[in-house]
């Protein structure tokens, strides 16, 4: 397995594996935006033949009031089932996050996370260190509630 960042051409694949995993899905047009305003920030796992098996999108974020600390977003990860337990989603999140504490000298990442995703919070908080930050209602597109999670990063 090899992760590294991703580049234009993967966005296809990177829309794939969404698709296949998960209920929340994006326009090739916001797969885009991320790609061309935060270059350093998405990254992609590849199997031993180059096929995208995960990926994640990942941003800075843009809505910032003049106190608030520069930080992340995860805005979608993702590792097809078959190469899951693999400790790709963990590679994926750390590189990422070495990339905004590096690039744009994020003080934290932010992530939201269904309430009934007992794997991705266990990965967040377990392996990550992720801690809820407030839950928000309603916030899937199904009416489930989600943990919003931060997670400081070091300078």
């Amino acid at each position: 397995m090899n992760i590294r960042l991703a580049r234009i051409e993967d966005l296809m694949g990177m829309q794939a594996c969404n698709l296949q995993n998960l209920p929340e899905n994006y326009t090739m047009k916001y797969y885009l935006y991320h790609a061309l305003t935060w270059p350093g920030l998405s990254y992609v796992a590849e199997d031993h033949k180059g096929r995208i098996v995960g990926y994640i999108l990942a941003k800075m974020e843009e809505d910032l009031g003049p106190d608030d600390d520069p930080h992340g977003h995860v805005t979608s990860i993702s590792v097809l089932r078959s190469y899951r337990r693999l400790g790709l989603a963990k590679k994926l999140m750390v590189q990422s996050q070495e990339a905004m504490a590096t690039i744009y000298r994020a003080k934290y990442v932010s992530l939201h996370v269904r309430k009934s995703n007992r794997a991705a919070l266990g990965l967040y908080k377990d392996s990550l260190g992720f801690s809820v930050h407030d839950i928000e209602k309603k916030y899937y597109a199904d009416g489930e509630d989600a943990y919003a999670m931060r997670l400081s990063l070091k300078p």
